[in-house]
């Protein structure tokens, strides 16, 4: 029997490739999956009514690479093709996406036209970062802060401009402590063996690229014929998990709600005992932790302290989440992703999406304000109320999109330890967790955003790498 801890996005998908890699199995496995609110999904999570959506967590996902595509494989075979509703590149929402500078909102550029061309903030077009990156001597590192590869390679305007706030609208984090290998492993790579990002690229073109073994459904051809930005679901990507579940529910994954589980007992290599607050024991051959990881430290602490401290290393930041609907029919922005402001300016918020440009069927104007993240206590402090989040995000919108009305519906929700933060030397300290558990032949497999990516399409496909490794090793 496999157990799983939790039912967010990991969890159901950890679910749904167990399913998959038993299907010619006899001896049918047993699946029980628990979880501790009262719905899966975690942090995708929307509001519906006629007139918005209002989303809480993600609201797209990238089609791009073997994640993405995989991603949009599932999608199909769960039946959701028909309810897909992409952002293609000559969408405004994929060609608009700016950043807040200086009292101005900027137009990042979009075109390799553009790479030539002077755009403000930036003092010179962004071709000159590429002769900033030939001319820079090598230098040899294990790991590296983002900020500080893209500022030594490309210049201290990109990293504060461009990657600075990138990374805050990926994970609400701090590129000047977020490891380079959390989006550019490779060209830290191409640095760290070829002396420059350019000159590896240069090399890279003469090398045949490995073709993955990934079959590809009509969907994810599509996209990739294409060449969709991003994609989101008809009715919310709550969406998503929510027919995950049902496929579970219907294959008889046995789904407990409402069950905390408060300690991990590992008995031998094949046998661990799942305590719940209720008194209840859950007996299993193998468990599969999709929580946050410093929630299963909790969990592993009293058997494993040395794990469980490894497991509280990987910091998590809290986002404040602002939706706000107008229901003016007048234009209140324009078509565009939203923007983002670098940490530099000393903003309350992360940036804003402009979802009733990202999002179908959504009447009047909606937008999404962030805020908080690694600056989350710093600027709000321990106990900050959803009405002073409203109020600042209110003042914010006012202030840089000029909006003088008043919204006709908002929701305000504080997202506590919701993002792992991958800070320099994770991936060693991912590879040094996954390293004790095979030396004590303990039987748990990790998965979900603590350890292989933060992303939707990271999160599924670490489930998908997880169970297929153990079914291969079983």
């Amino acid at each position: 029997m496999a157990a799983i801890l939790g039912g967010g996005l990991g969890g159901l998908s950890t679910g749904y490739y167990l399913l998959k890699n038993n299907l010619n199995n006899p001896n049918k496995l047993k699946i029980f999956l628990l979880e501790a609110t009262n719905q899966c999904g975690g942090w995708i999570k929307t509001i519906r009514t006629k007139d918005y959506l209002f989303e809480q967590g993600p609201r797209t996902i990238r089609p791009k690479g073997i994640t993405g595509l995989n991603t949009l494989n599932m999608i199909q075979d769960l039946g959701l093709s028909e309810h897909v509703s992409p952002i293609r590149p000559d969408h405004p929402a994929a060609k608009n996406r700016m950043i807040y500078v200086n009292n101005e909102l900027h137009l990042l550029p979009s075109s390799l036209k553009g790479v030539f061309q002077k755009n403000g903030p930036f003092s010179k077009p962004l071709i000159y970062a590429v002769f900033n990156d030939l001319k820079q001597p090598h230098l040899e590192l294990k790991d590296d802060s983002i900020y500080n590869f893209v500022e030594r390679r490309f210049g201290r305007e990109i990293a504060d401009y461009a990657i600075s706030p990138m990374i805050c609208g990926i994970c609400a984090g701090d590129a000047k402590e977020i490891s380079v290998k959390f989006l550019m492993k490779t060209l830290f790579e191409y640095e760290q063996n070829h002396g420059g990002v350019m000159k590896g690229l240069m090399k890279s073109f003469f090398k045949t690229k490995v073709p993955d073994d990934l079959e590809l459904t009509d969907l994810a051809n599509t996209a990739k014929e294409e060449k969709w930005s991003v994609y989101t679901i008809k009715g919310g990507l709550e969406t998503f998990p929510t027919t995950l579940k049902t496929y579970l529910e219907e294959s008889n994954v046995d789904l407990h709600l409402n069950t905390t589980v408060e300690e991990i007992e590992f008995i031998d290599a094949s046998l661990v005992k799942l305590k719940q607050t209720d008194g209840k024991i859950v007996t299993a051959n193998h468990v599969y932790s999709t929580i946050p990881a410093h929630i299963l430290s909790k969990l592993v602490k009293s058997q494993h302290p040395d794990l469980s401290n490894c497991l509280n290393e990987i910091p998590f930041v809290t986002v404040g989440i602002v939706n706000l609907y107008f229901s003016t029919t007048k234009p209140l922005i324009t078509p565009a992703f939203g923007f983002l402001i670098p940490p530099i300016e000393n903003s309350p918020i992360l940036g804003v999406v402009f979802d009733s440009c990202c999002i179908p069927d959504q009447n009047g104007t909606v937008l999404t304000v962030m805020l908080g993240g690694r600056w989350f206590k710093e600027k709000f402090g321990q106990n900050v109320t959803e009405d002073r989040l409203l109020n600042i995000a209110l003042g914010e919108i006012k202030t840089i999109l000029k909006i003088e009305d008043s919204p006709a519906a908002y929701n305000v929700n504080i997202l506590k330890k919701c993002i792992p933060q991958y800070v320099i030397g994770h991936y060693e300290r991912v590879e040094k967790i996954r390293q004790y558990i095979q030396e004590k032949n303990l039987p748990i497999s990790l998965v979900g955003s603590s350890y292989d990516g933060v992303g939707v399409n990271d999160v599924i496909f670490s489930a998908k790498m997880q169970v297929e490794e153990d079914c291969t090793n079983s």
